[in-house]
């Protein structure tokens, strides 16, 4: 298969909402009302009326219809092409969940439901926590957090309060600088303090670095595995030995477990804690400022911690029961806590399950938001983990990190390798190479764009200079990766000036990203057109 740069086609220039707008141009005509006529103004204060919105589009219903269809040709998303965004994740979205997710008994629950009404919701959660644990390695998970750096918070805290508990709180955390980025802030925001470690000569923490600091004041460490390098920390276990024989705790951020699944459980690993983003690892919906998800798991010993509501199971005897039926209670005759693993029903003896909230944890950390998950996105996993089954998730795994170390190789000859070894789900470069023509990371990305490829992630991880990080997932086929590969050699050999003003073919050329930042437009006027 043959690549070319990518042109714009049939897409075309769309002007603003605002500039479409003539003076009388209506998209709906509303009917005369034909109930008794009064003034707003006679039954809402005027402070809270306004009689006109300054600049306000008048359009017709086909230019707002054209005018939104086009904008979406605009988008860049993985239904769209390959997104390499390394450390993000973007795996293709299967639209079956999206199918599920939609069911007239998902999409229509409301969070405040009765849980007599919300059995199927309930057990769906439940499971959901039963096959996170059983992925991560984990005893129990919480769905409750809204995303990963919640999850981490989530995590801190927990940490902290096994700490205060026993009477002898702990004020430090471990961080690697190869650690996701947003763990230190997780860290302050529990009320602890910072350690930080430098990675060893391979791109990976030693177990020397993690004795030198950890003492008995010390909470634990927050690692990432794999790391941000896209390598796998192999001391893992015996860093956790050093971590567990001082008595402090192991948290993994799970950002990059795509690689993992399947292959390897981080709980037998030694972590005591993870969170996992079920938009990366587990096929849900990205970004555009949610909905997320970032579910925790812990071991045992932190499990009297978790946020609450926690979803329990009971057995009862539905003979005892009116119906419809009241929701049982907790505790008492006629309900008992199931022995049976998360998600399996007993079905002996005439018994049945429920399925219910419960805030009857004293050690709990607390509420981390007023509902118990987004469940929107707790339904796509679900679906996403019931269809891909073991096999399946292993197969992605595998698939992940086979596609990575595809790019890899296919770059190495014209792209600078901080760390030359095999890695997991992502390649990290450097424009170490191209710095000497004076092309930089930032113009090797905007050039992708002539190409018709979205950036990867660039300036991340800051342990290396001006990275270039790739993630390609399972998703992507040889020939995709072969595009990709082929578009990013031809920028290395393109002549500097060329790289250095991209893109070109985009409906705007390079923005001044900083006065952009500085000094946002936010609101439509005459002194903001052009």
């Amino acid at each position: 298969m043959t690549y070319s740069i990518g042109t714009t086609g049939l897409v075309m220039n769309e002007p603003l909402i605002f500039e479409r707008s003539s003076e009388g141009k209506r998209g709906i005509d509303i009917p005369k009302s034909d109930v008794f006529d009064v003034r707003p103004e006679d039954l809402i204060p005027g402070e809270l009326l306004r009689n006109d919105i300054e600049g306000f589009p008048e359009v017709s219903e086909v230019d707002v219809v054209r005018h939104f269809t086009r904008l979406s040709q605009w988008n860049y998303g993985v239904d769209i092409g390959f997104y390499p965004l390394g450390s993000c994740t973007m795996k293709y979205n299967p639209k079956v969940n999206e199918d599920i997710a939609r069911l007239p008994g998902f999409a229509r629950i409301h969070p405040y439901q009765p849980e007599s009404l919300s059995q199927g919701a309930l057990q769906l959660m439940y499971e959901l926590e039963g096959y996170l644990a059983e992925i991560s390695g984990m005893d129990a998970v919480t769905l409750q957090p809204a995303a990963g750096a919640q999850g981490e918070l989530c995590g801190m805290l927990m940490i902290a309060a096994y700490f205060k508990k026993t009477g002898k709180p702990r004020k430090k955390v471990i961080i690697p600088d190869t650690a996701h980025g947003t763990n230190p802030a997780s860290v302050t925001l529990a009320g602890l303090t910072a350690v930080p470690v430098k990675s060893g000569s391979k791109g990976i923490l030693t177990p020397d670095a993690v004795k030198a600091v950890m003492d008995e004041d010390t909470a634990g460490i927050m690692i990432t595995n794999p790391n941000t390098l896209g390598l796998f920390e192999s001391n893992i276990k015996e860093i956790a030995g050093i971590v567990h024989e001082k008595g402090g705790f192991v948290y993994c951020d799970g950002a990059n477990m795509n690689a993992l699944l399947g292959i390897a459980r981080l709980g037998e690993m030694g972590v005591d804690v993870v969170h996992m983003n079920l938009h990366k690892t587990f096929s849900t919906p990205h970004g555009g400022g949610g909905p997320g998800s970032g579910p925790v798991g812990v071991k045992n010993e932190l499990e009297p911690f978790l946020p609450v509501p926690r979803i329990v199971k009971k057995t009862i005897n539905p003979g005892t029961l009116p119906h419809p039926h009241p929701d049982p209670p907790l505790e008492g005759e006629g309900a008992k806590e199931s022995p049976l693993p998360q998600g399996e029903d007993e079905g002996e003896g005439g018994s049945a399950c429920i399925y219910k909230f419960t805030c009857n944890r004293p050690d709990s950390i607390g509420r981390l938001r007023a509902f118990y998950g987004n469940f929107g996105v707790l339904v796509r996993a679900y679906a996403y983990i019931r269809a891909m089954g073991p096999e399946g998730l292993k197969k992605a795994g595998e698939m992940a990190v086979l596609n990575a170390n595809y790019v890899k190789e296919g770059l190495r000859s014209h792209y600078h390798l901080p760390y030359d070894q095999p890695c997991l789900h992502e390649a990290v470069f450097t424009d170490k190479i191209q710095a000497e023509k004076e092309v930089h990371t930032i113009d090797i990305a905007k050039r992708l764009m002539d190409y018709g490829f979205h950036p990867p992630t660039v300036y991340f991880p800051l342990v290396v200079h001006d990275p270039i990080m790739i993630e390609p997932t399972e998703s992507e086929d040889k020939a995709g990766l072969d595009g990709f590969i082929d578009a990013m050699k031809r920028i290395a050999e393109e002549e500097p000036e060329l790289v250095k003003g991209a893109p070109h073919k985009t409906r705007i050329g390079r923005l001044d990203e900083a006065k952009a930042a500085r000094n946002p437009v936010l609101r439509w006027g005459s002194s903001a057109k052009g």
